[in-house]
């Protein structure tokens, strides 16, 4: 994808348009009177969190977003008693031999 390229008034005027931009993957040069002086450039997705891949991923269109975006709830575990759940396991095992 070619990079796109602004003069920095442009850059100045348009900085959250060109940010949009970046979110989505894209680089922009920044030039001074036609000569590149700089660039902005996304982050790469493996130093961003995981919350803020899935964000980038749905703003670039590659996933949509779940029915309850910004809901998660997560059931209560299931009450056991003491090492009820330990020992359920290990009878378990131990007619699997």
């Amino acid at each position: 994808m070619e990079p796109t390229t602004v003069g920095i008034r442009e850059a100045k005027i348009n900085l959250s348009k060109l940010l949009k931009l970046v979110r989505k993957g894209r680089e922009v040069v920044l030039t001074d009177r036609g000569e590149p002086i700089g660039k902005i450039v996304p982050i790469e997705a493996e130093k961003l969190p995981l919350e803020a891949r899935v964000r980038r991923l749905e703003s670039q269109g590659v996933i949509e977003p779940g029915p309850n975006k910004g809901q998660r709830k997560i059931p209560l575990p299931i009450p056991i008693p003491d090492d009820l759940a330990q020992r359920i396991l290990h009878e378990d095992r131990e007619s699997g031999r």
